[in-house]
């Protein structure tokens, strides 16, 4: 917090110049333009394959996040008393789109998306400029698979900016960038620190949840591949040095071998230096049964929690604490973090106890509605005028009895 702070208020009191700094400072980039609108900005050529691969996950994500879309609750709670529950959208929302070791044009989709069902009106999306530029013109410096999410799910203005300042850029606003009211995606812990460090100040901002560093847990029993074991720990390993991965092993389960297998795929990946790191504190549990693996689970609460059990379905009614699961042999993590339709923006840090993944219901908000007939009201009034005598609110009381002439 003690670092991000400052790097916050020079962004609230300076706008873009302090973005700038801080992007060429960090970033080694000297920005022109801190943020871009994107109307009328053309979809940036990719190679056909990488294009079908993000419609196919852009597809899927609108697919499952559309059936999320819920109607009007309506209930009359007693005659002449209706009560109705309506979702709104939250009008601007920020999205923060990491860049620095990796390039995640899913992330762009995972947000977007969703903002773009709720109805939002102005969206924001925030990502580090890259030193080299891979294209012409003012957002030559974002990765054209980005930009192709980006403007392909409905993003309003793009922020040439990551870290801190970007965070914080969006909750203020600054001199080109809106100021929103949300911001959602998952960050470093320079990122995360910024949301829950803005959130409580006087920017009035809202964040979807505290999203750091990746982790995964994979419960596995004696039968579960061992090469599917080694690679979905690697998956989430190779996201950077801070991320963590747990095996459950249950009874039968050959650890040794799972270990020397995790080695013999870390040594051929491209980010194989950064997984060792994030294996150096990651960690093996043995576990004599079905409970004790899932008490452990939720104790620890993952981020992605993988099931690679026989009849890993029964499985489901003792997990309570998990960002999002996925269940038996044929579920690598990596189909969540991409393409099946559901989203990866994720609790993290244990955080899955009390928060939940992104959803549409993320992006809106829900006012209640009441409305009473006359009839109504004077069969409910009695009720809501004696309690509130009885707390001594008698102007609450005067609001009921003058309409329907008990005083």
């Amino acid at each position: 917090m003690d670092t991000v702070t400052p790097i916050c208020e020079a962004v609230r009191e300076s706008g873009d110049d302090a973005v700038k700094s801080y992007t060429s400072q960090f970033d080694g980039v000297d920005l022109d333009q801190v943020t871009v609108e994107l109307k009328g900005v053309p979809l940036p050529s990719l190679d056909p394959e990488v294009q079908a691969a993000f419609d196919v996950a852009y597809e899927n994500i609108k697919s499952f996040h559309s059936a999320q879309q819920s109607s009007t609750l309506t209930v009359e709670t007693m005659p002449g008393v209706v009560c109705r529950r309506v979702a709104r959208p939250i009008e601007a929302v920020g999205l923060y789109v990491p860049g620095g070791t990796a390039v995640l044009p899913s992330t762009a989709l995972m947000l977007a998306v969703p903002a773009a069902l709720a109805g939002c009106s102005k969206v924001v999306l925030a990502t580090p400029p890259q030193k080299s530029a891979s294209g012409e013109g003012p957002l030559g410096r974002i990765p054209p698979e980005v930009l192709y999410c980006a403007i392909k799910a409905g993003v309003t203005h793009l922020l040439q900016a990551g870290g801190a300042q970007a965070v914080a850029a969006m909750a203020y606003g600054t001199q080109s960038c809106p100021k929103v009211d949300k911001i959602f995606g998952p960050g470093n812990q320079f990122v995360t620190a910024a949301k829950m460090t803005l959130q409580n100040s006087e920017a009035m901002v809202g964040i979807d949840m505290p999203a750091g560093p990746s982790e995964v847990l994979v419960i596995a029993d004696r039968d579960a591949p061992h090469s599917f074991i080694a690679s979905d720990l690697l998956s989430q390993a190779e996201h950077g040095k801070d991320s963590q991965v747990v095996l459950v092993a249950l009874p039968g389960v050959d650890v040794p071998e799972i270990c020397a297998e995790v080695e013999r795929q870390r040594a051929l990946l491209p980010r194989g230096d950064i997984a060792s790191e994030a294996l150096s504190h990651s960690f093996v549990v043995n576990v004599a049964d079905k409970e004790t693996a899932c008490n452990f689970s939720n104790l620890y609460a993952p981020e992605h929690l993988i099931v690679n059990v026989d009849d890993a379905e029964s499985w489901l009614p003792s997990i309570t604490e998990a960002g999002s699961v996925f269940l038996g042999r044929w579920t690598p993590e990596s189909v969540g973090d991409y393409a099946s339709g559901t989203n990866h923006v994720l609790p993290t840090y244990g955080y899955a106890r009390m928060y939940s993944g992104v959803s549409l219901d993320s992006f809106q908000k829900y006012m209640t509605v009441q409305e009473l007939t006359e009839d109504g009201l004077k069969l409910l009034g009695p009720s809501v005028a004696k309690m509130a005598e009885i707390e001594g609110l008698d102007a609450h009381r005067r609001a009921v009895t003058l309409r329907i002439g008990m005083d």
